[in-house]
C-alpha cells in the first residue's frame, strides 16, 4: 500500500510499504477513506518530537471501512464505516475505568522511554513517535487498529466522512479543552491559537455556556473564521494582548485562558527571543510564550486550560503569578473515548457541522505538499484532508478558495 512516511525534519514522502495485518485478536484493519493533517503532526514535521524513526507512518486523524477483524472483535463487522480515536486504550485498566482513556496503562508496548521522560507513561498514540508506542498512523491506504473492540465507533450512513472525521481528534480535543475551563454561564474565555483545535474550542465554549470568547492569532483567515463563530478577535501582531484583555474585561481578566498553541508558540516580546536562544543552546526544548501570557492574563481564581502539546522542558514560567492568583491548571491528551458518542449526537442534532474547518482536499500522493501548505498557512489553508483512495481531487493543487 501507499503511506506517508517520515524520514527526517521537513522530509515526509509517500512510500510503498507492506499492508497491515492482524497481530492481535482485538485488532481490526481499515481501508482508510479520509484522513487529515493535524497541527500536532507539524511538530513531527519540524523534528521537535523525539524518537521518530525513518519510515514511520504518520497520521492520527483517520476513519474508514472495516475490511478485517480479529477473533476478539465482536462489535464491528466487515463493511462498517468507523471513526478511530487517536488515543489507543484497552478499556479495562484503572485509568480507562476512570474515563482517563489517554492515560491507559496497557496500550504502550514499551513504556520505559515515557517513564524516564515523564515519570509515568500514558496511552499509545497513532503515528506519533516511538515514545508513544511506534504505532503506524492513518495517513495511508490501510491501517491496523489495536483494541478495535474498544476504540472505533460506527457512524450513521447519512453523515459524510467530512462531518465525522474530526471526531478522531480535534473536535473532542477542542471540547475537552473548553470543558477544562470550568465554564460558568456568562464567563469570558480567552483562547490563544485559532487553528483547528482553537476553532472547535470556540464553538465548544459557547456550547458550554460562555458569554464571550476572545480569540488570539495573527493569521487573517483564522481570525475571520473565529469571528464568524462568534468570537471577538485580537491580532497579537497589532496589539499588546495582555493590556487588551484587561481593557476588554474591565481590568479583571478572562475567567479562563486557553493555550491552544503549545510548544512551537510565536510571540513578539523579549521572552520569545529568549526562547529561541535557550533552545539553540539546549536550555529548554519548548517555546512557551503563549503559556506565559495566559498565566499572567487570567483573572484571580481562574483556570488555565492547555490543549496545546508540550513535549519537554520549559523555562521562565511565571509560577509566582499562578500561585499568587490561585489559578487552576487543566491539561493533557484528550480522553477521546469519553466524547465520541456525545459529540456524534451533537453532529446528528445539527448543532455543529465540523466540515466547515476544511480548506484543502488532496490525494494521499499530494500529502508532502499538504504539510508544507498547512505549516506555512499558504492558500488560506485552515485544514487539509487527504483521500487515500481518490485521485485527481484537485489536479496540481489548484484548490478553490474557502467557501467556493
Amino acid at each position: 500500500m501507499k503511506a506517508l512516511c517520515w524520514y527526517g525534519a521537513q522530509d515526509v514522502r509517500v512510500s510503498n510499504v507492506p499492508d497491515p495485518v492482524i497481530l492481535n485478536p482485538r485488532d481490526a484493519i481499515l481501508k482508510v477513506t479520509s484522513t487529515a493533517i493535524c497541527g500536532s503532526d507539524l511538530h513531527l514535521y519540524s523534528g521537535v518530537i523525539p524518537t521518530m524513526e525513518a519510515g514511520d507512518i504518520l497520521g492520527h486523524e483517520f476513519m474508514g471501512e472495516v475490511v478485517e477483524v480479529g477473533k476478539g472483535v465482536t462489535n464491528l463487522k466487515k463493511g462498517d464505516r468507523v471513526v478511530v480515536p487517536f488515543t489507543i486504550a484497552c478499556g479495562s485498566c484503572f485509568f480507562c475505568n476512570k474515563d482517563l482513556w489517554s492515560l491507559c496503562d496497557n496500550s504502550l508496548p514499551d513504556a520505559k522511554g515515557a517513564e524516564l521522560l515523564y515519570g509515568h507513561a500514558g496511552s499509545g498514540l497513532f503515528g506519533y513517535s516511538h515514545l508513544f508506542g511506534g504505532y503506524a498512523g492513518g495517513q495511508a491506504q490501510y491501517a491496523r487498529v489495536p483494541y478495535a473492540d474498544v476504540g472505533p465507533i460506527v457512524v450513521p450512513e447519512e453523515l459524510t466522512d467530512e462531518q465525522v472525521l474530526f471526531l478522531s481528534d480535534i473536535f473532542p480535543t477542542g471540547y475537552q479543552a473548553a470543558e477544562n475551563c470550568n465554564i460558568e454561564p456568562g464567563d469570558t474565555v480567552a483562547i490563544w491559537g485559532c487553528g483547528p483545535v482553537g476553532q472547535f474550542a470556540i464553538r465548544s465554549a459557547f456550547m458550554l455556556g460562555a458569554g464571550r470568547v476572545i480569540a488570539i492569532d495573527e493569521v487573517p483567515e483564522r481570525l475571520q473564521m473565529a469571528k464568524d463563530n462568534g468570537a471577538e478577535v485580537l491580532n497579537f501582531m497589532e496589539v499588546e494582548v495582555g493590556e487588551a484583555l484587561k481593557q476588554m474585561t474591565g481590568g479583571r481578566g478572562p475567567d479562563s485562558c486557553m493555550d491552544a498553541v503549545g510548544l512551537e508558540a510565536h510571540g513578539t516580546g523579549i521572552d520569545s527571543l529568549y526562547d529561541q536562544v535557550a533552545i539553540a543552546v539546549k536550555l529548554e526544548t519548548d517555546r512557551p510564550a503563549v503559556l506565559r501570557q495566559a498565566i499572567v492574563a487570567c483573572r484571580k481564581g481562574g483556570t488555565v486550560s492547555i490543549p496545546g502539546v508540550y513535549g519537554g522542558l520549559l523555562d521562565k514560567i511565571p509560577m509566582g503569578a499562578a500561585f499568587s492568583k490561585g489559578l487552576t491548571f487543566k491539561m493533557g491528551q484528550t480522553n477521546m473515548h469519553k466524547y465520541l458518542k456525545p459529540l456524534l449526537a451533537r453532529i446528528q442534532n445539527g448543532e455543529i457541522d465540523p466540515s466547515y474547518i476544511i480548506s484543502h482536499r488532496l490525494h494521499l500522493e499530494d500529502a508532502p505538499k499538504g504539510y508544507e501548505i498547512f505549516r506555512d498557512k499558504k492558500d488560506k489553508c485552515t485544514k487539509v484532508v487527504l483521500k487515500p483512495h481518490e485521485h485527481n481531487l484537485y489536479p496540481s493543487l489548484q484548490v478553490p478558495p474557502v467557501g467556493a
